[in-house]
């Protein structure tokens, strides 16, 4: 977990700006290498929360210092839990890095990989949810394929439920790469396009984001976030899919609107000022040098808002 390499990390902290004796929230510790350069920057004063899931992250984060505290919770959760424990602190920036961790991706009890076998789990909080095996071996054939569809982006959607459903009336499914080995047979028998990614892939993708309902927790996030900074303070979200930034997108475009008027209007008469400004006004991508170094930044997109009033 701590060989985990940050992606865009000289961007987020060049557009957060930490100093001395700021308040910062790193909602996705991960392997910590945001929260640690942010930490080098705001110096013993500052204090630094952190938010993950995993334990061995949250464990590691228990050794950065008295400055930082640390919760084993959704990033979803920040605003309401910062409150409670530091209701008057000024937060001066936020940080959500929304990808899987190498480390997630590489432990097969989570089963969110299919480069291993493991169970059809992918419940990033292991005992609480659905798991992906109740879906797959439960769903109905149209609501797998309108999943695969909407959240994998896979025109194949419809091919890959059918063959699903076909293959679990013989046996249900129990681990990850049966279900990528009927995936494969399935996309094999349809035409061919030259992809450089595995057939699989997109189905796994859909079913960990409505496993974990990602999606929705990103909107929590994102909206707790902006009510929980001070006035100044840039919140900072890198995706890896379209999915998670085209809701980026949308949240910070409704965040930093001024006019409220129905498009029916001749002219604003709401005299509304908007709270929040974009700072990045196109995607932030990755450098040629870092993907080569980090093949993992390669899908990595960012993108900053600050909090005006």
């Amino acid at each position: 977990m701590l060989n985990h390499v940050p992606v865009l990390l000289k961007e987020v902290i060049e557009y957060l700006g930490p100093k001395p004796g700021q308040n910062f929230v790193d909602g996705t510790f991960g392997g910590g290498g945001h929260a640690r350069a942010i930490l080098e920057r705001i110096g013993p004063k500052g204090r630094l929360f952190v938010f993950d899931l995993d334990p061995e992250s949250i464990s590691a984060a228990r050794a950065l210092g008295p400055n930082v505290e640390h919760w084993q919770k959704n990033f979803r959760d920040l605003e309401e839990t910062i409150r409670y424990a530091a209701p008057y602190l000024p937060i001066h920036g936020v940080v959500l890095d929304i990808g899987i961790s190498s480390a997630q991706l590489s432990d097969p009890t989570l089963g969110l990989s299919f480069q291993e076998t493991g169970p059809l789990n992918m419940r990033l909080e292991r005992d609480k949810g659905m798991t992906a095996a109740t879906i797959i071996n439960t769903w109905k054939e149209n609501e797998l394929a309108q999943l695969i569809r909407d959240f994998g982006e896979d025109y194949r959607a419809k091919q890959i439920a059918k063959a699903i459903v076909n293959r679990r009336r013989e046996q249900p499914f129990f681990n990850t790469t049966d279900l990528a080995e009927v995936i494969t047979r399935a996309v094999a028998r349809g035409r061919r396009i030259r992809s450089h990614i595995h057939p699989a892939t997109r189905t796994f993708q859909a079913l960990r984001i409505v496993v974990n309902d990602e999606l929705e927790n990103l909107r929590f996030g994102i909206k707790g976030a902006l009510r929980l900074l001070s006035k100044g303070g840039r919140l900072a979200v890198i995706s890896f899919h379209s999915l998670e930034d085209r809701l980026t997108k949308q949240l910070f475009k409704e965040a930093s609107r001024d006019c409220v008027c129905p498009s029916s209007a001749l002219r604003c008469v709401c005299a509304r000022e908007p709270m929040n400004r974009l700072i990045t006004k196109k995607l932030v991508r990755p450098t040629d040098a870092e993907v080569t170094a980090n093949p993992r930044a390669r899908s990595a997109k960012l993108r900053v808002i600050e909090k005006i009033r």
